[in-house]
């Protein structure tokens, strides 16, 4: 039988980036208080911390442990073969544009025209099936024109926002 090898994933926090592996996360004492929130023990050391935000897609996320602000994100195995062969660059490509990825109604816009915005800013909060759901920038970029108002229903892949 062939050893595992274990899987490991480097986690990048505000910057600083440092290996994670399955056998360490065995080893802290977790418990989840609420939907988002936890009690985390690690050797002899207490900490609380509170997911702020999360885009599952990117594994990236925004934490608050113990009044500190974290933005994270995880990298497998596959991301790092994936940024050795430089596919991980989306240089060259400008969105020109952000679209509906569902049906529903938009409830709230936190951007505006002439913005700037950064990868991962959140444009707006749009409902879908009772959930609400942040629609994000994917790239920096300027706020050209919104093409719709807060209450308004759109269709999947409708354009929503105009970038420059």
């Amino acid at each position: 039988m062939a050893s595992e090898k274990p899987e490991q994933y480097v986690v990048i926090a505000n910057e600083f980036s440092f290996p994670l592996t399955k056998a360490i996360i065995e080893s802290a004492d977790i418990i989840k208080t609420d939907p988002s929130t936890y009690h985390l023990i690690k050797d002899f050391r207490a900490v609380h911390g509170r997911i702020l935000e999360v885009d599952k897609t990117g594994k990236k996320m925004q934490i608050d442990i113990d009044g500190e602000i974290f933005s994270i994100e995880l990298k497998d195995a596959l991301d790092g073969m994936l940024e050795k062969m430089g596919f991980n660059a989306v240089a060259g490509k400008q969105l020109k544009e952000v679209k509906a990825p569902m049906p529903g109604l938009v409830l709230q816009i936190s951007v505006e025209d002439g913005q700037s915005v950064s990868e991962g800013d959140k444009i707006l909060i749009l409902e879908a099936m009772k959930m609400e759901n942040s629609i994000l920038i994917q790239s920096n970029a300027v706020i050209k024109k919104i093409l719709v108002s807060a209450g308004q229903a759109v269709e999947k892949g409708q354009v929503l926002v105009e970038l420059e």
